[in-house]
């Protein structure tokens, strides 16, 4: 689906096929009874588009799995309570099924503090599909807050040799030129930045997450096994790696308990979101066009606040008559 699906065409000049380019079936879109007729490129919903999805926004897409979708992508930015154990939308977007969501979702999280000034976000959770530079610079720089969107891979993580020498490995964890990696010191707030420390590993018999080769284990020439270093190197990363890259960079340790408490939080709140509109029957809209669906999901949400904020009630008055 593209707009060309949309253009006028006719048997001298008939609309180009996306599908027949690829070498997939398709249709000669040489006539206007064609367009009448095509269930995809429906008049009705001119924004709508057709993705294949295979479960997995990484970078390790196959094109022999997954399922084809088509219509749109709704992107709700969900508020996580982790001591009242809710969570409700506070700002939403819809967007065509094929586009990419870090350049909206950053939208909205600029947006929090006009709509929200008294909202302090602690960290921003969510998928790989998240994991690019506009977004994890959005959060970090412009909300202060921690980053926990899982990690995109990419081929320059697929050959371990060459960790040593970017400084980190395929997960964002610091190694020393030797392949030894650090430990997390935790996460300095005011100055926004994850404290690393080698803790002198070499020396404590703790193998080393990449062996190189020509390289005597543990190193005799490592300038921080010494006294006056206790800890060993110490390395703070604030936004960005020494390298520049921001892609693996996150403000937790990748895969520690906190970590899979923050980010599955975040999951279970965008998955009960999703499994409430379906069952009140709203996976399927009964509006055409982007506008009509966008308004159709805001009316949605705010009911979906609204039962929540019910229960809530419910809960604290039934709580304070058994406790008055």
């Amino acid at each position: 689906m593209t707009d060309t699906c949309y253009h006028p065409t006719s048997a001298s000049r008939p609309r180009p096929c996306p599908a027949q380019q690829k070498g997939r079936s398709g249709c000669d879109c040489d006539t206007f009874a064609c367009a009448l007729v095509c269930k995809r490129a429906t008049p009705r919903d001119l924004d709508a588009r057709f993705v294949w999805y295979t479960g997995d926004n990484q970078g390790d897409d196959e094109a022999d799995k997954g399922e084809g979708f088509y219509g749109y992508r709704s992107l709700p930015l969900r508020l996580a309570d982790p001591q009242r154990r809710f969570s409700v939308t506070l700002l939403s977007d819809l967007l065509p099924a094929n586009l990419h969501e870090e350049v909206p979702a950053s939208a909205l999280l600029l947006q929090l503090r006009h709509y929200y000034p008294d909202l302090l976000v602690d960290a921003v959770a969510g998928d790989a599909g998240l994991g690019f530079e506009v977004f994890l610079h959005t959060t970090y720089a412009h909300l202060h807050a921690r980053r926990v969107i899982a990690q995109r891979r990419h081929s320059t993580d697929q050959n371990e040799n060459t960790w040593p020498l970017r400084g980190y490995d395929d997960r964002g964890r610091p190694l020393c030129q030797f392949g030894y990696s650090f430990s997390s010191n935790g996460f300095d707030r005011k100055r926004q930045r994850l404290k690393w420390f080698c803790a002198q590993a070499c020396l404590k018999d703790t193998a080393p997450r990449v062996c190189l080769p020509n390289v005597i284990y543990p190193p005799p020439q490592c300038p921080y096994q010494s006294a006056i270093h206790p800890y060993g190197r110490i390395l703070n990363v604030g936004e960005r790696f020494l390298d520049g890259s921001i892609r693996l960079v996150r403000d937790l340790p990748v895969g520690t308990p906190t970590w899979k408490s923050l980010y599955h939080r975040a999951r279970n709140a965008a998955e009960g979101r999703n499994a409430t509109i379906e069952n009140w029957g709203l996976k399927r809209l009964s509006v055409f066009g982007l506008s009509r669906a966008t308004a159709f999901l805001f009316l949605a949400d705010a009911w979906d606040t609204l039962t929540t904020l019910a229960r809530l009630i419910r809960e604290a008055t039934a709580a304070f008559l058994e406790y008055p």
